[in-house]
């Protein structure tokens, strides 16, 4: 059986995605970036960035069923690698113990405003 789950963000609806698709026990979350999306405002730190990618992050796993500790892969995107030493921690204080195989990669993001984007895969976890 497959879910869909939506944040009610615009983008979803114009670029023809969902926030994350859950199907049997995976659930691939989309990539996030760091918008408010009650308030459709983006943080101009990429402290309050990352905080915002992961609470939506969060929201999109709880709906689907799942938590971060059955996350088992993530992706990091960042547009300036001075970034990095900034995030590790606040990465860190939501992973840290879950460890998920990471990747970090540095790029141009689809809006100048944006200065990270978050992707995770979760596997359901036997009980």
């Amino acid at each position: 059986m497959r879910k869909l789950i939506s944040t009610g963000s615009p983008f979803e609806k114009t670029a023809g995605y969902s926030r994350a698709v859950v199907q049997g026990d995976w659930c691939f979350v989309a990539g996030t970036t760091g918008y408010d999306y009650a308030t459709m405002t983006m943080p101009d730190s990429v402290e309050a960035q990352a905080r915002n990618c992961l609470a939506t992050i969060g929201k999109a796993l709880a709906e689907g069923g799942f938590s971060f500790e059955d996350v088992v892969r993530a992706h990091y995107y960042i547009t300036d690698q001075a970034y990095a030493d900034i995030v590790f921690p606040i990465l860190g204080e939501t992973f840290g113990d879950i460890r998920p195989a990471a990747t970090m990669i540095v790029c141009l993001l689809n809006k100048p405003e944006m200065k990270i984007e978050i992707e995770v895969t979760a596997l359901r976890r036997n009980s």
